[in-house]
């Protein structure tokens, strides 16, 4: 766990990192509150918290009685919402600095190419 953000956020991060990956399939039972509780050292309202966010979010559907699941197309959203993340937090900004700096597309390109072949 980071420090800098809240466990809540920190723990729908990770079950996101994990469906993303396919870890966690569509349609399957992600661990309890009482396991995040456990595993993590933390409250179970707080893992509750982190969870209901995914639940708000569309991501993970509660079935009553038996736990919360992955809902279906949870992982084509994720990719999608944090597609877009990307674009606006890193490519815009690095698109604005390259722009101020005279280089251009091609240029951009070439110097990405490298920084993968390091």
């Amino acid at each position: 766990m980071d420090d800098s953000r809240p466990i809540f956020v920190q723990i729908a991060e990770q079950i996101e990192n994990d469906i993303i990956s396919g870890q966690l399939a569509e349609e399957t039972q992600v661990p309890s509150t009482n396991e995040f509780a456990a595993f993590y050292r933390i409250n179970p309202a707080t893992a509750l918290k982190g969870v209901s966010l995914l639940v708000d979010a569309g991501i993970l559907y509660k079935k009553r009685g038996i736990g919360m699941f992955v809902a279906d197309g949870a992982r084509e959203r994720l990719v999608t919402q944090r597609r877009d993340e990307f674009q606006a937090d890193y490519i815009r900004p690095l698109v604005a600095e390259a722009a101020k700096l005279g280089i251009g597309s091609a240029q951009l390109a070439e110097m990405i190419r490298k920084e993968e072949n390091q």
